[in-house]
């Protein structure tokens, strides 16, 4: 048998959050993101133990705590999914918020308890509200966000040119309206949304380089988001959908993608400062963005985006492998 590996089990807005809790071996390095490249060199079969069928399926996700290595972090994490492991995600940062506070990580004040949280992207600091000792609905404040490249035309398989923004909020996305392919993020069948999107990364990883003033790590394309091309200001709920890792498909809004979008409609003078709108994914599921101030990010003009929602608990786990068990091992449908 492994080592057993223990997990507590959460979702925010239908997306899964997988919190490890015990089992997992130590990972060194003296900065994230080693830590980062040594779980990606050295661990990637317990990632697809744990992320892989029969524990998982193709759109699970989850969460790795490590040391700190900031000063001032409350806890520090990795993020895992179908292909690897991202640099930030702001559905699980959601979670952890309410995690730390139920765990005892932080302690909790009311009516709200900060936590430092130390990500692959940099620090991102959780706002929970705390009501009678318990945790609730969670706001975090992002790394510094900006819009990398606007109306920026590229050639797709099947869909020919297509026009997309690219914008950074803790990882890069490709951002781009449904209706450029006929489809529309709202009623159109996922599995057409996910195909649509899907050409447009395979096409932005060939045709347009990235870079980050902060780290090469961070110079890579996450997803592309199909949006309803709803981006001026507006009190009425903006809907999207993102395709991110292998095909995977965000149940909730994307904490990370909304940040993007922020800063994408900041950036193009359709958004001020403080200016809240609501993000709705093909669940239903809502979260709340708004930039809250500006900031630089190297040469980018970038703000500090503000994305609020929910999680909650949907139990715990005890993982183990038998000897001799290689498809237990993990393993994915293609």
């Amino acid at each position: 048998m492994t080592d057993t590996i223990k997990t507590v089990e959460m979702h925010t807005g239908g997306e899964p959050v997988r919190i490890v809790t015990e089992g997992y071996p130590d990972i060194p390095g003296l900065s994230i993101l080693e830590k980062r490249r040594y779980a990606r060199e050295n661990l990637d079969h317990l990632r697809k133990l744990l992320m892989f069928e029969p524990r998982g399926h193709p759109d699970m996700y989850g969460v790795i705590p490590v040391a700190p290595d900031l000063p001032g972090a409350d806890m520090a994490v990795l993020f895992m999914h179908n292909e690897g492991y991202s640099t930030m995600c702001g559905h699980a940062v959601l979670a952890l918020g309410r995690y730390a506070v139920d765990q005892g990580i932080v302690e909790a004040t009311e009516p709200e308890t900060k936590v430092i949280i130390q990500c692959p992207c940099g620090p991102v600091t959780a706002h929970v509200e705390v009501t009678n000792g318990k945790a609730g609905r969670v706001r975090f404040e992002s790394v510094p966000a900006f819009g990398f490249a606007r109306e920026q035309t590229i050639v797709t398989a099947n869909y020919g040119p297509v026009d997309i923004d690219i914008g950074y909020g803790g990882a890069f996305y490709a951002v781009v309206a449904a209706d450029q392919f006929g489809l529309d993020v709202r009623t159109s069948k996922t599995r057409d949304l996910v195909d649509a999107a899907t050409r447009v990364s395979n096409a932005v990883k060939q045709q347009v380089k990235l870079h980050h003033p902060d780290a090469d790590d961070l110079a890579y394309l996450y997803g592309t988001i199909l949006t309803d091309g709803q981006d001026m200001y507006s009190l009425v709920p903006t809907a999207n959908i993102c395709v991110f890792a292998d095909a995977q498909v965000d149940r909730s809004p994307t904490g990370s993608g909304v940040t993007a979008r922020i800063a994408l409609q900041h950036r193009r003078g359709l958004i001020e400062l403080g200016q809240s709108r609501t993000f709705e994914s093909i669940t239903g599921a809502q979260f709340t963005g708004q930039a809250i101030r500006e900031t630089d990010c190297g040469d980018f003009k970038a703000v500090i985006v503000e994305v609020a929602g929910q999680a909650h608990y949907t139990g715990e786990n005890t993982f183990t492998l038998e000897d001799g068990d290689k498809i237990g091992a993990g393993f994915l449908l293609s």
